[in-house]
């Protein structure tokens, strides 16, 4: 592997990304930083856009968390070594170091990372593709492993001068519209006057993914998908008249499908 490197950063709390960046630029000045993503969707684009040789993650994340983004990255950008950024407790410290898996505990302190970059460095190998896929299988097992919370069951959006009650499991999509998210349902539109990136760690995951940095759907409202020559796919839905548009990287939702 060439002695040039890039990577990206992605952490959701400003202050924390750009302190890791600057230690970063001081342990490693050659190491190029290519893309600084403040939350999970804009990690797994970068990945994709980027496929950078190292990616430093946070695992609380607003929209993706973490985790989910490493398990995209497996398709993505599957050279891309994986180094964790956590503030867990020591139980799945534990699993890191079974694992194998580089991480980082917060706060970040000097001599870890430098410990850190010099395992990068003397690396020149592909990543252990098995051992992440177990370590997340761990992790995920965990207790609030990535700050789960109560999923919604009721949401209350505008539409005009109404207030509406609207059952989660009738939204086909979420679709984001600048600082507010617009609900589609068979029925009609209405505004949340909460932005898409802090309402995804609030739906069920089982049942809604992004699919777009600007958009999440319902799989239960999901007629069908294509893909095209280039990999991207569209979502057909069962209730509404348009379609859907599946950013690249995050066509590996549907790779069972």
């Amino acid at each position: 592997m060439s002695d040039l490197r890039t990577c990206i950063v992605a952490e959701d709390e400003t202050l924390l990304r750009h302190a890791l960046v600057a230690e970063l630029k001081r342990a490693w000045p050659a190491l190029q930083i290519v893309a600084e993503c403040e939350d999970g969707a804009s990690a797994v684009e970068a990945l994709a856009e980027h496929m950078p040789d190292i990616a430093f993650l946070d695992i609380r994340m607003p929209g993706l968390n973490g985790l989910e983004v490493a398990a995209l990255a497996a398709d993505a950008s599957p050279r891309t070594r994986i180094v964790f950024v956590t503030a867990y407790d020591q139980y799945a410290i534990d699993a890191f170091e079974r694992g194998a898996i580089d991480y980082l505990l917060k706060p970040v302190k000097p001599e870890r990372l430098d410990a850190t970059v010099a395992r990068l460095q003397a690396q020149d190998t592909m990543p252990d593709a098995a051992a992440l896929a177990a370590l997340l299988d761990k992790l995920g097992a965990l207790p609030n492993a990535a700050g789960a919370i109560e999923p919604l069951t009721w949401i209350t959006a505008s539409a005009g001068r109404e207030t509406k009650l609207i059952l989660v499991d009738d939204v086909a999509y979420f679709r984001a519209d600048h600082k507010y998210t617009t609900v589609v349902t068979a029925d009609g539109e209405a505004v949340l006057r909460t932005p898409l990136r802090e309402l995804l760690p609030r739906l069920d995951g089982a049942h809604f993914k992004q699919i777009h940095r600007s958009t999440i759907v319902n799989l239960k409202a999901i007629a069908g998908i294509a893909r095209d020559d280039s990999g991207r796919g569209t979502v057909r839905l069962k209730q509404r008249p348009e379609t859907l548009a599946v950013s690249l990287p995050f066509m590996a939702l549907f790779k069972h499908m």
